[in-house]
């Protein structure tokens, strides 16, 4: 039998979807009287995920080391956990220190062959390590996003971007809801990285400095990566641009390596008004 590792990561997460399903919208009629616990109680859980009290207070404590697919898909049935959610449990479930952190990885990424990839596109596009550091971008890029190039190596960094930089939220429309899905992100690779101390070192520099990301970390929300994110930017000259962010994992074997690139959204006149800009840039080097 494969053994599974898990620390109380998952004891925390599922706690954390306890005390948010409430038990009317849990199909339970709760008892008259005050209850003490905020949403479900243990053995509410336990009796709609058809498990002991016992059992499933142990996983609460991370005292059960080896909890079945099928206990765990009763569990994410009970407590109502979306997709992106189910799949986070399974992800902690499985825990594996050789498989997540001693799998062999080039030491430094190609950047030459990384420059290259993005280069191939007109659309804004990046790749990122782990951590959120931009390591190669595109023109398309810099014009939309930021000027990476003429940012410190260590403030080119999404996370650090889009809650820290005085700018950037200016520009993106929806920045409450790009920065709320960034949020979840990385709470859902938390526990893959924290023993990074570079991980670490973001993590406890976005928490020190801004209060919106506390704000959004603690609504314990959990997103994998997926594709068609929107994004809209507002440029000061009242330039629109709206995309959707696709986005491509494990680049060049490296499954720290995500390559994101920004589609326009059809009938938005974006992919007009990309072409344009890109043109209007290029024309003084032209003119050399």
């Amino acid at each position: 039998m494969q053994n599974r590792h898990f620390s109380s990561a998952l004891g925390d997460f599922i706690k954390s979807r306890r005390y948010r399903l409430q038990p009317e919208k849990a199909g339970i009629k709760p008892f008259l009287g005050r209850r003490r616990t905020p949403g479900l109680r243990r053995e509410e859980v336990a009796y709609l995920a058809n498990v002991s009290v016992t059992y499933y207070t142990w996983l609460e404590q991370g005292r059960e080391t080896n909890p079945s697919p099928e206990v765990l898909a009763q569990i994410s049935q009970a407590l109502q956990l979306d997709g992106d959610e189910q799949k986070h449990l399974f992800n902690l479930a499985n825990l594996d220190p050789v498989r997540h952190h001693l799998t062999p990885k080039p030491e430094q990424p190609d950047t030459v062959l990384l420059q290259n990839l993005v280069d191939q596109l007109r659309y804004p596009s990046y790749i990122a390590n782990e951590l959120a550091d931009v390591i190669v971008w595109n023109r398309g890029a810099e014009l939309v996003i930021a000027d990476f190039g003429h940012l410190p190596a260590n403030e080119r960094n999404m996370g650090t971007l889009l809650f820290l930089d005085p700018e950037y939220p200016k520009r993106l429309v929806n920045w409450e809801d790009y920065a709320r899905y960034m949020t979840a992100l990385i709470r859902a690779s938390f526990d893959f990285y924290k023993e990074n101390p570079m991980y670490m070192e973001r993590f406890e520099h976005l928490k020190r400095n801004s209060k919106d990301f506390i704000r959004l970390w603690e609504l314990h929300e959990i997103r994998q990566k997926r594709s068609a994110v929107p994004v809209q930017y507002r440029f000061p000259d009242g330039l629109e641009l709206a995309f959707t962010i696709h986005c491509a994992t494990a680049i060049d074997n490296d499954p720290g390596l995500h390559w994101c690139f920004m589609v326009p959204v059809p009938g938005t006149g974006t992919e007009e008004r990309l072409a344009t800009l890109l043109t209007q840039d290029a024309e003084p080097s032209s003119q050399a």
